[in-house]
């Protein structure tokens, strides 16, 4: 029950971000979802295998590698979804930021309330 909160958690976030952002593309809140599970399972799956091959490079930049490998992953999902655009690297990139962010303020909040009940 908590992963489904939590993916339409992330899916909200998409949709204040697209509103915010003026280079992401969100059609509607179904695809949103959408995009919140692929964005899932690509950080589960893809992320750890990008993470390790890129250890040196991401050793060298203090760990600031991190945010490219985080945007490739937005880009990514941008072209495997129709549903979802967004208009290039630095757009991804400030995207990934502002998602992770907002999904650590929703997430926190989710927990104490979880904890408190």
């Amino acid at each position: 029950m908590n992963l489904i909160i939590r993916l339409l958690l992330t899916a909200v976030a998409v949709i204040v971000l697209s509103k915010i952002l003026p280079g992401v593309q969100v059609v509607d809140f179904t695809s949103a979802i959408i995009i919140a599970v692929v964005l899932a399972i690509l950080n589960a799956v893809l992320k750890p295998i990008l993470v390790i091959l890129t250890f040196p490079i991401t050793v060298v930049t203090l760990g600031l590698f991190l945010l490219a490998i985080n945007a490739g992953i937005i880009m990514l999902a941008d072209y495997l979804l129709d549903g979802f655009a967004v208009s290039g690297f630095w757009i991804a990139l400030l995207f990934s930021l502002l998602l992770s962010l907002m999904q650590s303020v929703l997430y926190s909040l989710l927990d104490k309330d979880i904890k408190q009940s």
